[in-house]
């Protein structure tokens, strides 16, 4: 079972489209985008796989995505740590998808957190508008 994480809170798996449909789109943490011919436009998922919460390549994958101009919904799954969940938003995530283990271990209070993601961030604190 898996659990999906967004700025709300915890929350079950909505996503009915199945994920062998070809407007969904699944990355490695080591994916080039740059060697992929990508149609971002007929995209409605793309789920971007983080094998250890010291990868952090998958970030840098959603930013370029969203700077690349993919609106639809951008989900980070696998190993990421509630520590990490501000930045995942930051970088363009929409939700993140966790296993029911790592929700037991990182109770949805840790994720809620850091949910305020925009306060969360070095530039905030430089202008005092972080608490």
């Amino acid at each position: 079972m898996t659990v999906i994480v967004t700025d709300t809170g915890f929350a079950q798996d909505d996503w009915t489209g199945g994920f062998d449909n070809a407007d969904v789109l699944e990355l490695a943490s080591d994916a080039d985008l740059s060697t992929l011919e990508l149609n971002l436009a007929a995209l409605k998922l793309v789920r971007i796989n983080f094998p250890s919460f010291a990868d952090g390549r998958g970030f840098t994958l959603a930013r370029q995505l969203r700077l690349n101009g993919y609106t639809g919904r951008l989900r980070a799954q696998g190993h990421i740590l509630a520590d990490q969940y501000a930045m995942a938003r930051r970088s363009g995530f929409d939700e993140v998808e966790i296993d029911a283990a790592l929700a037991e271990r990182q109770p949805e209070d840790q994720w809620l957190a850091r949910a305020n993601w925009q306060a969360h961030s070095y530039h905030a604190r430089v202008r005092g508008s972080a608490a």
